[in-house]
């Protein structure tokens, strides 16, 4: 009936891809119509052909790929990149990764990295069997940024690192120091809020010489404890999309965050409003 009716119409059937249910199957079309239909003329199309919760939209000769060739794909860029979890699985599922702060969608889908939060957005409903390989992909970037992780806290046999001494950790006004006989290895400061007043952005640096030694891992921490005593509810931690060692640090943090990437730029948010406020 639906072959009938586009063909009807003057409008063909270029992929298909079924999501099975229990109650219900969702299909999922890539259609190529007449230069002058709408989205809307799609739905009425699909709708008087017997299919229910209709909903269209643009899309690009991307969609026409074949799918496991596609999630190969992903797969592949990220275990290159981790930190490009968000943008790849968004571009997978036809969604948006976090989008414009406040906008409403009609259907969500979360996946847990670690103890990191990820949404992707969409108007059409996620099907299980996409929330079924949401949940596999997310695991696997998992597996990668825990062994990730792993390898940062080993300092390499060929690097010269800093000796054996334990930092001391030093809270002044906004920033919060790591110092070694009187010397700063590594330094995080909130800084003032910006387009939202709750939210806190954080710089962080470790001096080379001391990196992969937990350091960054301990002002991380502070830094979010001292953002929630000077009011804050979420910090905001911004650096190259090409840096490995942002989220295995969160990761080791114990803190829950939520990543984007886009463009050159990851960022981060971590709520702090649960953690102990750090004594200035």
């Amino acid at each position: 009936m639906l072959a009938a009716t586009c063909g009807e119409a003057g409008v063909n059937i270029l992929g298909l891809q079924i999501f099975p249910g229990v109650e219900s199957v969702t299909d999922e079309l890539v259609l190529s119509t007449p230069d002058d239909w709408t989205a809307a003329d799609l739905a009425d199309l699909i709708g008087r052909s017997g299919g229910l919760s209709v909903s269209a939209g643009p899309c690009t000769e991307a969609a026409l790929t074949d799918q496991p060739t596609r999630y190969v794909q992903a797969a592949r860029s990220i275990l290159a990149q981790p930190a490009s979890f968000p943008e790849v699985v968004a571009r997978l599922f036809d969604a948006e990764s976090d989008p414009a702060y406040g906008a409403v969608d009609t259907d969500v889908m979360d996946m847990t990295v670690g103890d990191i939060q990820v949404q992707v957005r969409r108007t059409a409903p996620f099907t299980a069997t996409e929330h079924a390989r949401a949940a596999a992909m997310a695991d696997l970037v998992s597996d990668v940024l825990e062994r990730t992780r792993e390898s940062a806290m080993t300092p390499s046999m060929g690097r010269r690192v800093g000796g054996g001494a334990t930092p001391e950790y030093v809270v002044d006004g906004d920033s919060v120091s790591a110092m070694i006989d009187g010397q700063a290895v590594g330094l995080a400061v909130v800084r003032p809020a910006a387009e939202e007043p709750d939210v806190r952005p954080v710089t962080l640096r470790v001096d080379p010489a001391w990196q992969r030694r937990g350091i960054g891992t301990r002002l991380l921490v502070d830094a979010a404890r001292l953002a929630n005593a000077l009011g804050a509810t979420e910090i905001l931690l911004t650096t190259r999309s090409d840096n490995q060692a942002v989220l295995p640090m969160v990761m080791a943090a114990g803190l829950r965050g939520r990543i984007r990437m886009a463009a050159d730029t990851l960022t981060v948010r971590v709520p702090v409003r649960d953690l102990k406020p750090l004594r200035r």
